[in-house]
């Protein structure tokens, strides 16, 4: 079975974006080795799972950028999560309305590499409230933001997670990847 990723970018009090939704913070520490080791992320995935506000986001970037990440995001399958959401001309995109948990867990029987979701913060709280993450790749930076979004804001707790990896980055930044215990 095919593990679902969360992957996600935080401030070091637990934000993945400001509370009007600015991810402006990421950028001052998102150095070379951060950016690669986000890069081979994206390429062991074998589709990008998001919802619609990021699914709107990254179309409207991706397909005609040069940075690093673009090729990976722009060449990988996507399915957005979306009962609104009436057209995804970016590549190779699949809407999908059914049911989440549903629907995830059917995407988990599928053969294939692993299923990689990207926030926004509403779409990855459903996935974890639901209980869907088996992997959490979270970037966490050297910045506190006071207040904002929260990953886990609203969610049942205690929810106890085991340290796989650890990956400290010259600007501070540091890739913690965790599974639910």
């Amino acid at each position: 079975m095919r593990k679902l990723i969360l992957k996600m970018q935080l401030s070091a009090d637990g934000f993945v974006a400001g509370p009007n939704g600015e991810l402006d913070w990421i950028f001052a520490s998102m150095d070379e080795a951060c950016s690669a080791w986000i890069v081979d992320g994206l390429w062991q995935a074998s589709v990008h799972l998001m919802g619609r506000v990021t699914y709107h986001d990254m179309a409207a970037y991706w397909p005609t950028s040069n940075e690093p990440f673009a090729a990976p995001m722009n060449e990988i399958p996507k399915f957005v999560f979306s009962r609104t959401l009436e057209e995804a001309p970016w590549g190779d995109t699949m809407i999908v309305r059914g049911d989440l948990a549903d629907e995830i867990n059917r995407l988990k029987q599928l053969p294939g590499r692993e299923l990689l979701a990207h926030g926004g913060a509403r779409f990855a709280r459903s996935l974890v409230a639901l209980g869907l993450v088996d992997e959490y790749r979270l970037v966490v930076h050297p910045v506190v933001l006071g207040k904002g979004l929260a990953l886990f804001d609203g969610i049942e707790a205690p929810r106890d997670l085991v340290l796989v990896g650890a990956t400290p980055f010259p600007s501070g930044a540091v890739a913690m990847v965790y599974r639910p215990a």
